[in-house]
C-alpha cells in the first residue's frame, strides 16, 4: 500500500509540475493551449515535433522553463515506474486485486483533479502570484497587455494576388489610419522564408507575403477579402471613418471613467 500511495503522489506531483510549467510559459506570451502542450511534451520527454518548438526554445526564459521540466520529468517518470512495479511485486493475488482497485480509484481522482476548472483557476492564480515574485520570470501577459479581449486582435493576413494589399507600399496603404499596425512580414524567397520585423513604410507587399497585424478584429477580417480598385478604396475610407469614431468613443469612455473616479 505504501508503494501505491507513493505512486499516486508521484502522479500528483507530475500534474502540479506540468500545471506550473503551463502557467509559466503562458506568462511569456504563449496561448494556453500551446503552453500546456509544450509543458506536457517537455515533462514527458516525448520530444518537440510541432512548428512552435523552435519559437518556444528561442526565448531564453521559455528555454529555462523547458529545461527544468525535462529534468523533473526524467526523474519523475522513472520514480513512477519503479513504485508502480513495487505495488504489485511480491503480493498475494488478493493484495494485487486490492491494490489494483485502489490504483484505479486514485488515478480517477487525480484525473478529476487535473481536469477540474475550479482547481485550474485556483492553482493558476496561486502559481501566477508566486512566479511574479521571481525576477527572471516577470513577463507580461500579452493577452491583457494588448487588449485582445476588448475587440482587438493579432492576426496573420496573407497577401492575395489581385487583392487590395498587393503591389502597394505600407505607406500608401495607410493602415494605421484604420487602426491597424503591421508588426512583421514573412516572405518566401525561393526555398527560404525571410522575416521582416517592424517593416518600414517603403516596404512593398508581394503576393504570398504573410503579414502579422494588430488592430480591431472587424478591420482585420475585412482586409482578408478586400478587393483591389475603387471598391477596396471605398472600404478603406469607411474603415478610417470607423476608426475615428472608435477613437472618439474610447476617449469619451476614458474621460467618463476618470471623472467617476475623482468624484
Amino acid at each position: 500500500m505504501i508503494a501505491l500511495i507513493t505512486f499516486l503522489l508521484v502522479v500528483l506531483f507530475s500534474i502540479i509540475v506540468v500545471r506550473i510549467g503551463t502557467v509559466a510559459l503562458k506568462m511569456t506570451g504563449l496561448s494556453r493551449d500551446v503552453a500546456a502542450f509544450q509543458a506536457q511534451s517537455a515533462f514527458s520527454g516525448v520530444g518537440f515535433t510541432t512548428s512552435e518548438s523552435e519559437y518556444v526554445v528561442s526565448h531564453p526564459v521559455r528555454r529555462r522553463i523547458i529545461r527544468i521540466l525535462m529534468l523533473l520529468g526524467s526523474a519523475g517518470l522513472t520514480s513512477a515506474m519503479a513504485t508502480l512495479v513495487l505495488t504489485f511485486v511480491g503480493n498475494t493475488p488478493e493484495q494485487m486485486i486490492t491494490n489494483g482497485i485502489w490504483l484505479a480509484v486514485g488515478l480517477t481522482a487525480l484525473a478529476v483533479f487535473g481536469k477540474s476548472k475550479l482547481v485550474d483557476r485556483g492553482l493558476s492564480w496561486l502559481i501566477e502570484r508566486a512566479l511574479q515574485r521571481v525576477p527572471s520570470l516577470r513577463i507580461y501577459d500579452y493577452e491583457q497587455l494588448l487588449g485582445l479581449g476588448k475587440g482587438y486582435s493579432i492576426a496573420k493576413l496573407v497577401v492575395k494576388a489581385g487583392g487590395w494589399l498587393e503591389g502597394k507600399k505600407l505607406r500608401e496603404l495607410r493602415l494605421s489610419e484604420e487602426g491597424v499596425l503591421v508588426l512583421a512580414i514573412y516572405r518566401k524567397v525561393g526555398e527560404k522564408e525571410i522575416f521582416i520585423g517592424a517593416p518600414r513604410g517603403d516596404t512593398e507587399l508581394r503576393a504570398g507575403d504573410t503579414l502579422i497585424c494588430y488592430g480591431p478584429e472587424e478591420v482585420l477580417q475585412d482586409l482578408r477579402t478586400r478587393l483591389k480598385g475603387p471598391i477596396g478604396d471605398l472600404k478603406h475610407e469607411q474603415a478610417v471613418e470607423a476608426a475615428v469614431a472608435r477613437e472618439f468613443q474610447e476617449e469619451m469612455a476614458a474621460a467618463e471613467a476618470e471623472a467617476a473616479a475623482t468624484s
